[in-house]
């Protein structure tokens, strides 16, 4: 904890509090802290402060090496000074580092920095380590210090300090060490520019070093270089300033670079997303209903083949480039995945439940992608939630699925060693195309490039050069960008960076609900065709692109013949009688054709014909049996309308066939309101049955609240997220409490006095919860449990954290019954 820092955070009013703990969210996640101390541990956190760093742009970075170059504590004017401008320069940016508390200043007005930033910037300005790291390190004994005094002609008496103090003094004032360069051999003028500007650390020849009368050996008797390892060296900090001179100033960028722009049609671009946006969709349900007929196989190394992205393409009609994006980005929103679990896969062999028509994936076919019950659900939500969940996908997604590497694309779900550094990438471009003005575009790729390097500095250069295509790309195929310009959509989408979650988040709540990307997601569709023009020679055709819905209903009952500018379906005996075995009737049929366009007469004849001999002969497959002792309960059982999905038949007046499985037949008996029993059996409760497109029957779990396992978030669709943290609420809290102590040193005595009923060792584990944030399992005596942390004393009781409940709770110590340590 920096008391510095907490003194500084008690003089902010609540509006720059708030300002603050907006730009560092990380520090008021549940459980948030209620005391000015326990904030700034979080704000000090070194990986916290590595994060905000990663988002910084380069003026504020750069100030950061500036204080650590300067060095002490450094005022605005010493800053300015260095890096060669005005205060007033100076001033904003050191305001941005103050908002996400990563400097502050302090009464006197010099600035202090948090610890983690030193660590972090290990060679500022390109510069090394101060002298004082090298004069005083063990490694250098008090005679080396006194031979390289006499090398130097300085007086070598003294103590330590003493000598160390006089050679700095010498090697930081450039005209000293000018004198005393010009007593040099030759070359170790070169040798030394080459350490100050491009250093500080470098490959060394290590045998010069021991060889008497070379420049290296000469820089090393006189402490300008020093010598970590046989074949590094490194030059000090201020031997590095005085060789560049008085008039070196440190870097520092204020102003973005220069991006040109060019004109672009508003309407162009909304013209174009209203085309991608329904493409999308209708090409990602094609995709995953092909991957649900025929499970894609994985290479032995990981990935798909090229040979099966070729095949599915071709399969679906889809582009290569789509195929390799959507294939992705379905895989990081969890509607296929690796392997499902051994029910599908039993469902599949007995050809009913939620994965009628879908083979087996258990030891049939190990190392294959499915369709996920996720899939199910998504099919069931309205367009514009689809399209959200395949963009939120997208932007957490940490690949580049059209990113070539030596003119060769990555292998499809293959490791990325980039990893997460892609998706920032992602956020950053879409930062610098949000902030160009609608009706305009960049001009060059060159030019964007180098102010998305501006926006995000740490981001890898190369790495970047060989994405930011790619990130264009593939937000042309989304409907996000149009030529050199974002969409709405996009615009829409390039507000969520802060939230954008991480792919190994299965949802992100707060981009796929947000209102502004709802609203533009349903733009982007409302142009989509929902009519089609029926042909006598038996084809339909959708001038345009089709609706998701739309095209579900024509590729239920007709094969899709043309994917361009207009799409056609033609009907046949085969792609009807397809459509009836999937669940449909002739005349249901005929009604849904009918609501999107004129029937002629041909196609009719041919559905109600094909109608008229569908169900001659029916065979069906038993998932599990119903017996019953009340002959009356059992037919109406099988009358009941919202158990229809089961496929309950009396086989006699006692006994009912279902092809569901008997744990589905369970939980929709018992929601139902019927009291079936198994015996060792346990359902899944809350379940109810949903007839998808195509006659396939999915299980769906009611929505839930998040849950978290591990590293991995799960969300299920169309589960709304817990409310983001409230800065301004915090703020306001944290002044408050600001008179307020923090833990006690009386926590075991307390303990001890108060909770009677807790033998020496709970007593011990409860005061760690205290004291050090241990998580704790404890009971009260009236059998309540609660998973705490975080916890403080006061007036007999325990105020911690209480998982369960997500909140600060009080637990009487007095009835605190047991304590466990918390898995």
């Amino acid at each position: 904890m920096d008391d510095q820092l907490v003194g500084w955070l008690t003089t902010l009013d609540e509006d720059r509090l708030a300002r603050v703990l907006a730009n560092r969210r990380d520090a008021i996640v549940a459980p948030w802290p209620r005391r000015m101390d326990a904030l700034a541990v979080r704000l000090t956190d070194d990986f916290a402060v590595m994060e905000v760093m990663r988002g910084l742009p380069l003026p504020p970075l750069e100030l950061l090496q500036a204080c650590l170059v300067v060095g002490g504590r450094p005022g605005e004017d010493d800053l300015a000074r260095f890096l060669g401008v005005r205060t007033s320069e100076v001033v904003p940016w050191l305001d941005h580092l103050y908002d996400h508390a990563l400097a502050w200043p302090g009464p006197d007005g010099r600035i202090n920095l948090a610890p983690a930033v030193a660590r972090w910037s290990t060679a500022p300005c390109g510069l090394g380590d101060p002298l004082d790291a090298f004069l005083g390190s063990w490694r250098l004994s008090p005679e080396g210090l006194r031979r390289i005094c006499r090398n130097l002609r300085l007086p070598a008496q003294g103590g330590k300090r003493q000598m160390t103090a006089r050679i700095s003094a010498l090697l930081s004032d450039s005209e000293r060490l000018g004198a005393l360069l010009g007593r040099a051999p030759y070359g170790t003028m070169e040798l030394l520019d080459g350490f100050a500007w491009d250093g500080p650390i470098r490959t060394v020849s290590g045998d010069r070093f021991v060889t008497p009368g070379t420049p290296e050996k000469w820089a090393l008797d006189h402490g300008l270089l020093f010598r970590g390892r046989w074949d590094l060296a490194e030059m000090p900090r201020e031997v590095a300033l005085a060789l560049r001179g008085p008039d070196y100033h440190g870097p520092f960028t204020p102003c973005p670079p220069d991006l040109a722009t060019v004109e672009a049609a508003t309407d162009e671009a909304e013209h174009a997303m209203s085309l991608a946006a329904p493409h999308l969709l209708d090409r990602a349900t094609t995709l995953l209903e092909n991957i649900g007929k025929t499970p894609l196989p994985l290479l032995k190394n990981g990935g798909v083949g090229v040979r099966e992205v070729k095949r599915l393409a071709r399969e679906t009609g889809c582009a290569e480039e789509e195929t390799r994006l959507l294939l992705e980005v379905s895989a990081v929103a969890r509607l296929i995945a690796l392997n499902e679990h051994s029910e599908r896969s039993e469902h599949a062999e007995h050809g009913g439940g939620a994965n009628r028509g879908r083979p087996a994936l258990g030891g049939a076919f190990p190392g294959f992608l499915a369709p996920t019950d996720r899939f199910d659900a998504w099919r069931l939500e309205d367009a514009p939630a689809r399209l959200r969940v395949l963009l939120a996908s997208w932007w957490r997604m940490e690949r580049s699925s059209l990113r070539r590497v030596e003119e060769r694309h990555p292998t499809v779900l293959g490791d990325d060693p980039s990893g997460e550094t892609i998706a920032r990438i992602r956020w950053a471009v879409f930062g610098v195309l949000a902030g160009i003005p609608e009706g305009r575009g960049f001009a060059t790729l060159r030019e964007l490039v180098q102010s998305v390097h501006w926006r995000a500095p740490m981001l890898d250069r190369e790495l970047l050069d060989e994405c930011a295509p790619a990130v264009l790309e593939e937000a042309r195929l989304l409907g996000l960008a149009a030529g050199q310009a974002l969409t709405s959509l996009g615009r829409a989408l390039a507000a969520l960076a802060a939230v954008a979650g991480h792919e190994g988040h299965a949802g992100v709540p707060e981009v796929e609900h947000d209102p502004a990307l709802a609203e533009r997601s349903a733009a982007a569709l409302a142009s989509a065709r929902r009519t089609a023009l029926f042909g006598a020679d038996l084809t339909a055709v959708v001038t345009g692109p089709p609706s998701v819905e739309l095209a579900a209903l024509l590729d239920r009952a007709a094969d899709r013949e043309a994917r361009s500018a207009a799409s056609v379906w033609r009907f046949s005996r085969a792609s009807v009688r397809r459509a009836l075995d999937g669940g449909e009737t002739a005349e249901a049929l005929l009604a849904a054709l009918a609501e999107v366009g004129t029937l002629p007469q041909p196609l009719a004849y041919l559905i109600r014909d094909v109608g008229r001999r569908h169900g001659e002969v029916t065979v069906f497959s038993v998932g599990c049996i119903i017996q019953g002792a009340d002959p009356a309960l059992l037919a109406e059982i099988a009358a009941h309308r919202s158990l229809a999905g089961l496929g309950l038949r009396l086989l006699a007046p006692t006994v009912l066939a279902g092809s569901a499985s008997a744990g589905t037949t369970l939980a929709a008996l018992r929601e139902a309101g019927y009291a079936p029993v198994q015996p060792g059996d346990e359902p899944r409760a809350d379940g109810r049955l949903v007839l998808l497109p195509g006659g396939r029957v999915a299980e769906l779990e009611r929505p839930a609240a998040v849950v978290s396992t591990g590293d991995v978030t799960d969300v299920s669709p169309g589960s709304p997220a817990d409310p983001p943290p409230d800065p301004r609420e915090h703020a306001r809290r944290l002044l408050a409490g600001a008179d307020a102590t923090g833990p006690g040193r009386q926590t075991w005595a307390v303990i001890g006095r108060m909770a009677t009923r807790l033998p020496v060792a709970q007593q011990s584990l409860l005061g760690c919860v205290v004291d050090r944030n241990v998580r704790a399992f404890i009971t009260l005596s009236d059998g309540v449990t609660a998973t705490v942390s975080h916890g403080e004393l006061r007036s007999g009781v325990l105020d911690a954290w209480c998982e369960e409940a997500g909140d600060y709770l009080e637990f009487p110590l007095n009835e605190i019954a047991s304590v466990t340590t918390a898995l």
